[in-house]
């Protein structure tokens, strides 16, 4: 995507958008710091709401839409069915689903550092070599402690942060979307 086609797509739609999507951030991020175990609950509680409505869309869009059924058959079932054991146990899920991402960032890495690792023995140099062996390394941590209450914290307190403070850019660049708009 060129330059101006993203200026083109970002100013299609009005400044005030950005703003309340930063104040929602911002929002999100303030509860996850001052509670994060009610809050991570809260949201995964939405998020398998949200998994249940969209696989129940889905569904319903595969008789409307009858191209490629198999996989909407699939995917509306398995969201419909993800969403309702979220919503069952949202508990559980609250520890569950960033234990799983965990492990699929810890998988990544190892991904990640044997591409970087193979690319250094042709030539990538040593930088690429030091980073591949570092991304590695974290994806072993990663998988070693993916259900450690511990990281799980950890995985939730740098969601806070990254909302905390993606929020106030938002907001900020928000208000700097309207002073364009307005002039």
């Amino acid at each position: 995507m060129t330059t101006a086609a993203w200026e083109l797509e970002t100013q299609n739609h009005p400044w005030w958008l950005d703003l309340m999507a930063g104040i929602f951030n911002l929002i999100v991020g303030i509860l996850l710091l001052t509670n994060p175990g009610k809050t991570a609950v809260a949201l995964t509680w939405v998020l398998g709401f949200y998994w249940f409505a969209q696989g129940i869309v889905v569904l319903v869009g595969m008789f409307l839409d009858p191209s490629g059924w198999g996989w909407k058959l699939f995917s509306g079932m398995l969201g419909t069915i993800a969403g309702i054991i979220v919503m069952r146990q949202p508990i559980a899920s609250a520890v569950a689903i960033p234990s799983i991402f965990i492990l699929l960032l810890g998988i990544q890495g190892l991904i990640v550092g044997g591409i970087a690792l193979i690319t250094t023995f042709h030539g990538g140099g040593w930088a690429t070599g030091i980073l591949a062996v570092l991304s590695i390394l974290f994806g072993i941590v990663l998988i070693l402690n993916y259900a450690n209450f511990g990281t799980v914290l950890t995985f939730v307190w740098i969601a806070a942060f990254l909302s905390t403070v993606g929020g106030i850019i938002q907001i900020i660049l928000a208000f700097g979307q309207r002073g364009k708009s307005s002039s």
